[in-house]
């Protein structure tokens, strides 16, 4: 791929990396046996999630439903096989609409369920200190409720990254980081190459949790802090709108990269990735550019079957 063309997306999983561009997904895993196994899938088009995406606002809770639908087979292979030896494989089931529609909704739903959690219990906790005169105006209130925010996002992703499998998790997401972003300066796919490249990249998703906290910051600002029942009931309503928010956000500081004095908008989101990525090691990368190289030959495949 050379910088000009489509961008390339991607996701860790289990023991190895997941490309994907606009018509094909392919993962790559490391074997228990240290081979590496590929899984590639044709992404489906789907007229109604293909109009969502370009609606303001709505678009992000489309790329989500996307997102979730898309990765969940690649999940799965990856879960179900890195830690098996040959012949002790099953044949795989190709997953039916209704299947990955299901895991789409239930990863959508949990998404949900855990940023209203996220939402409710700063709000919460900030109220209480609003007994204290000092620390109960509306704008100090929502300066706390986003510091509490904030500091139970960075504990929960540093603590979880301490974990064995997080943190393999997290070096394999530093791993799609380096190959995209060797790929996009040019430079040949080797893991050298890849070593020497940054693994914080613009386009990342979870620099999207960091500008819910800013936005949400922002958009609270506008509705009333007390009574309480009135401030967690917004918290609530408000919640499709942070997260379309937060979205376009991404979407812009992306953009803004490429414009002098506009790269520091972008900051915060790669400040994050110092959290949920790692320095991979060389079997990580090899890995990484397996998938990518792979991913490659599904669209060469598809040009020439197509001049064919």
């Amino acid at each position: 791929m050379k910088a000009n063309q489509t961008p390339i997306g991607g996701q860790a999983i289990v023991e190895g990396v997941m490309f994907q561009n606009t018509r094909h997904a392919v993962s790559a895993i490391r074997r228990k046996d240290g081979s590496i196994e590929t899984f590639a899938k044709k992404k489906p088009v789907r007229p109604l999630i293909a109009k969502g995406k370009r609606i303001p606002l709505l678009r992000g809770l489309f790329a989500l439903i996307e997102s979730s639908s898309n990765g969940a087979s690649h999940m799965n292979f990856a879960s179900d096989r890195y830690d098996l030896l040959p012949g002790e494989e099953t044949p795989q089931e190709e997953g039916t609409l209704t299947k990955w529609l299901g895991v789409a909704v239930v990863g959508v739903l949990s998404f949900f369920l855990g940023k209203a959690l996220f939402a409710l219990l700063p709000a919460f906790l900030a109220s209480l200190l609003g007994y204290f005169p000092a620390l109960s105006g509306h704008v100090v209130q929502n300066v706390i409720e986003a510091l509490i925010k904030l500091t139970l996002l960075l504990s929960y992703l540093y603590l979880i990254s301490l974990t064995p499998l997080v943190k393999r998790l997290f070096q394999y997401h530093g791993a799609e980081h380096k190959v995209i972003n060797c790929v996009e300066q040019g430079l040949a796919l080797t893991v050298e190459n890849v070593k020497r490249v940054s693994r914080l990249h613009y386009r990342c998703g979870s620099s999207f949790l960091i500008f819910t906290v800013i936005v949400g910051f922002f958009v609270y600002l506008l509705v009333p802090t007390d009574p309480i029942w009135l401030r967690l009931l917004s918290r609530l309503a408000l919640l499709p709108l942070v997260i379309g928010l937060s979205f376009e956000v991404l979407q812009l500081t992306n953009k803004a990269q490429h414009v002098p004095g506009l790269r520091f908008f972008a900051m915060p989101g790669l400040w994050l990735q110092y959290l949920t990525t790692k320095e991979p090691d060389a079997e990580q990368i090899e890995v990484a550019i397996f998938a990518f190289e792979a991913l490659e030959k599904q669209e060469q495949d598809l040009q020439e079957n197509a001049l064919g």
